[in-house]
């Protein structure tokens, strides 16, 4: 059985939530990542934190998602900030020039760090820790 491409953990605290990919993000997986986004501002989430740290591999059909959620968030009156990108992702980011839209930091600048009040475990209320989904590799969707 082939493994998963990207899975996708969700922490919530409130009205935020840290997002954490974890595999490669191409045109095959970036609808997971538009779905899981999409589904945090559904649940009434209006800051969202996206660890991307265990991600191997991003592309620029992972920007367009990306950026499409920071856009659908603000509109929501809410922010989106990715933190640890890949190195595919932050050269995409500083050529294309869109990193502050995503950072919150000037193209270039290293990602800020996790809030640690997400970071950290807290006693209340409950975080939920829960794989949302898994795309199997070569699995066309």
């Amino acid at each position: 059985m082939p493994q998963p491409q990207l899975a996708v953990y969700r922490h919530d605290r409130r009205t935020r939530a840290l997002i954490t990919l974890v595999g490669e993000i191409d045109f095959e997986s970036a609808p997971l990542v538009r779905v899981s986004l999409e589904r945090c501002l559904r649940d009434g989430i209006r800051s969202i934190d996206v660890d991307l740290t265990p991600v191997a591999f991003c592309d620029c059909s992972g920007l367009n998602e990306f950026l499409h959620a920071a856009q659908r968030t603000t509109e929501a009156g809410g922010t989106l900030r990715l933190h640890h990108p890949p190195t595919t992702l932050a050269r995409i980011l500083e050529v294309a020039g869109c990193g502050f839209l995503l950072l919150g930091l000037p193209s270039g600048s290293p990602s800020p760090p996790l809030d640690d009040d997400l970071a950290a475990p807290g006693p209340v209320p409950p975080r939920r820790s829960v794989p949302l989904a898994s795309l199997p590799s070569g699995d066309r969707r």
